[in-house]
């Protein structure tokens, strides 16, 4: 059996032993090069992906376990990623089921906008924000790998994950980390990057579908395409917003099989995982899960504490703020970077009026009494949790976060803590203030609920009435 030989038998069966998602993003480019009496020597096509298979025990021995299904030996497998394939691209291929005049022009109109005027939209309409770079992305353990997938992707558009699928809830880096992969490719390449929202997404093809039908206007579809389909990268973020856009969703499934046909790019962000889209066609979200899928997690309470400390970087005033005003802010902020921004600037504000010696923790809670009150909506969440909690199980709320450690005291606790987990986005640190104790108690906690939860019926009586009791 000849290396290409292994190497098709080896994707069909490490196929069916992995889900889509897997496969596609850790092994559908894996080739096999050589062999010899006790090593297989397999191409991939990235050194982010050869780091994290090699780093992963179970990927290591799926690779192992196919890799003896098919020769019928154990075999030492070693990854290379200087190995260049010569691949003939895919041709394009438009599903298009649409009879009429308007998509037949549409896909019919020929390519006219010129070299020179590929230069200019890349510097000029590309939409990027120059502010947003991975030198100021600040990287925390919530959001490590998916910073390091964006750089890979920035490396190898169109190589290594396509598309690149990142989520998570508002204001956490989604966009900051898709505007730093669009600057890296214009700085590093000659390849056109077109950065634009679902929003104007969704006007644009809106506004070119009416006046067409208005004027028969074959130059708007034209302009269309340009934008959208002459490019090698399309950055387009909250794809949540197609959901009530049936037409706009057929449009951009066009253009998705257009562009990853021809191996460009395609960068996406959503509030929620592709799975999860509500309203979106079945084979939008197939797509959608073709490449990498990663979440963005809300920033841990120490990245929270390095972005505030980045966002004074520089500044007179950064030597004068004391060590506890940022965890203070940090603690009692939203799990979100807006919030955390709007924050500090309210504090230099009000620093500019009071000019104090130093900003120490008092001055802080003064400044930002109001703005915190504001904000705080699942802090109330943890106090209502805490209250509830209290009553049910005839204990005080003082009790719950003292050092009493007797057993009724001591279960109302832990029920707390595993309620707020499941009911609430706060961070662990935020459940442990809330009822006093570290992060540590609070992890254990929790997993003792879990566990007892197994077996207990009686105690998942209780969570089910007092999860009752906090929406009522």
């Amino acid at each position: 059996m000849n290396v290409d030989e292994l190497t098709t038998n080896f994707q069909a069966t490490i196929q069916s032993k992995v889900s889509n998602a897997l496969y596609n993003a850790w092994f559908k480019n894996l080739q096999i090069l050589d062999i010899d009496q006790s090593t297989i020597v397999m191409y991939i096509d990235s050194d982010f992906k050869k780091k994290k298979i090699l780093e992963n025990s179970s990927y290591i021995d799926i690779i192992e376990k196919t890799l003896k299904d098919i020769t019928k030996k154990d075999y030492n497998f070693e990854l290379v990623t200087d190995f260049m394939i010569n691949e003939e691209p895919t041709p394009p291929k438009i599903e298009n089921n649409n009879n009429n005049n308007f998509i037949n022009n549409f896909n019919n109109t020929n390519n006219t906008i010129t070299q020179e005027e590929q230069a200019e939209y890349r510097n000029i309409n590309s939409n990027l924000n120059p502010n947003y770079r991975f030198d100021n992305f600040i990287v925390g353990e919530s959001n490590m790998v998916a910073q390091a997938a964006a750089l890979e992707v920035a490396k190898n558009p169109g190589k290594t994950f396509n598309p690149f699928f990142i989520y998570g809830r508002s204001g956490i880096g989604k966009t900051h980390l898709m505007h730093a992969i669009g600057n890296y490719i214009v700085e590093n390449s000659n390849k056109s990057v077109l950065y634009v929202t679902s929003g104007q997404f969704i006007e644009d093809f809106t506004e070119m579908t009416r006046k067409y039908n208005n004027t028969d206007n074959t130059s708007l579809i034209e302009r269309f395409k340009d934008k959208y389909r002459n490019i090698d990268v399309l950055i387009i973020d909250d794809i949540q917003m197609l959901k009530d856009a049936s037409k706009t969703q057929n449009e951009f499934f066009q253009t998705f099989d257009l562009l990853q046909n021809n191996n460009k790019q395609i960068i996406i962000s959503s509030d929620t995982s592709p799975n999860d889209l509500k309203m979106f066609e079945d084979r939008l979200k197939t797509r959608f899960n073709w490449g990498m899928t990663l979440d963005i997690k809300p920033p841990e309470l120490s990245l929270k504490i390095k972005i505030l400390k980045n966002k004074i970087l520089g500044m007179e005033i950064a030597s004068e703020i004391d060590e506890d005003v940022y965890e203070y802010i940090a603690t009692n902020s939203l799990s979100d970077v807006r919030t955390l921004e709007g924050a500090i600037n309210r504090l230099l504000a009000y620093t500019s009026l009071f000019v104090p010696d130093r900003i120490t923790l008092d001055f802080a809670k003064e400044a930002l009494k109001d703005y915190l009150g504001n904000n705080q909506y699942t802090t109330n969440d943890l106090a209502k949790i805490r209250k509830v909690v209290a009553e049910y199980y005839d204990v005080t709320e003082d009790s719950i976060k003292s050092k009493k450690r007797q057993a009724n005291i001591n279960k109302a606790r832990q029920v707390g803590m595993y309620l707020a987990s499941i009911t609430t986005e706060e961070t662990v640190e935020k459940i442990g203030i809330e009822f006093g104790r570290d992060h540590a108690t609070v992890l254990h906690g929790v997993s003792k609920i879990e566990e007892q939860l197994k077996e207990d019926k009686e105690l998942s009586h209780e969570i089910s009435e007092l999860r009752d009791k906090l929406i009522s």
